[in-house]
């Protein structure tokens, strides 16, 4: 039973072909389905039906995330718990979401809208499944093979970490612990790595970043060579992380919504024990090179 990774990130944009030309053609992510305010995109390599999904609104900011479960009873047995826990949950039957089958949302304790599904329409990746290839010859722009993470805003970090701990079996792998003791900053993984979500101290309901999975170090070289050459707004890097001790760049898409390129990183075992960082070392642990935090780090979209 359980929840065993990130399945798609829900976004508002105020121009959907301008998202639409980024996504495609820096990204490099495939149209996967499109409604008169949404466009649906994936990966290369992945075969679920989208990993990201971008509604026309006039803010930019996050409508949901969604994580898969393993079994269809799973959505009962977390249903359960988290009323338990506190927090009403709603059915949304299968075909009211484009791509997918039944699932449950709730509201976490930071304002964000969870979506919890097991059923996703397979419409397959860019590899056949028999004898593929090593490599995609034709793929466009940064081409990441996969969605890997998301980290949002939380007022109470502790509060929110502990409901994923407790309620949804995520593992805490690391943490920020400011001069009191209080976690500001927390990563939780289902997937046997760093993190697939992370909370950081900020305003409820918003969103920091999605990140995309990239191989190794000189996929992320070449993914910033892009987006100079695009004139995309970087950030911060091409760098690496004291936390995760993966390396990433920080990067907007042009309506401003923060996207980041993520590669390396540790695997966090059964066993593994919590690493945690203390606020006098908080610049080292976001970006371990730089040492320090620039001001755009805090912009959120809610």
């Amino acid at each position: 039973m359980g929840i065993y990774r990130l399945s798609h990130v829900d976004i508002t944009v105020p121009d959907l072909e301008l998202a639409a030309a980024y996504y495609t053609q820096v990204m490099g992510l495939d149209i996967s389905g499109r409604t008169s305010d949404r466009i649906f995109f994936k990966c290369w390599d992945e075969r679920d039906h989208h990993c990201l999904a971008v509604r026309h609104d006039t803010r930019v900011g996050i409508d949901r995330f969604a994580f898969k479960v393993d079994r269809p009873d799973d959505l009962d047995e977390f249903e359960t718990r988290i009323e338990a826990a506190g927090l009403p949950v709603q059915r949304v039957s299968a075909g009211e979401e484009v791509g997918q089958g039944e699932s449950i949302r709730f509201e976490l304790p930071s304002g964000h809208e969870m979506e919890l599904v097991h059923e996703v329409e397979k419409v397959g990746g860019r590899l056949p499944l028999l004898n593929p290839p090593p490599i995609v010859p034709d793929l466009v722009g940064i081409a990441p093979p996969r969605i890997d993470h998301l980290l949002v805003h939380a007022e109470e970090v502790p509060e929110v970490s502990r409901f994923f701990q407790d309620v949804l079996d995520f593992r805490l792998t690391e943490q920020l612990l400011d001069g009191g003791g209080h976690q500001t900053i927390a990563f939780l993984e289902r997937s046997a790595k760093p993190h697939d979500i992370a909370f950081v101290q900020g305003p409820n309901g918003a969103l920091h970043h999605f990140s995309f999975w990239l191989d190794d170090w000189d996929h992320i070289r070449r993914a910033a060579d892009i987006l100079a050459f695009n004139g995309i707004s970087i950030d911060v890097g091409p760098t690496r992380h004291g936390l995760t001790r993966g390396n990433t760049i920080y990067f907007f898409d042009p309506m401003g919504t923060r996207n980041e390129v993520f590669s390396g990183g540790y695997r966090p075992d059964p066993d593994f024990p919590t690493i945690t960082w203390t606020d006098d070392r908080a610049g080292r642990a976001v970006f371990y090179y730089e040492g320090t935090l620039n001001e755009r780090f805090a912009t959120v979209h809610t």
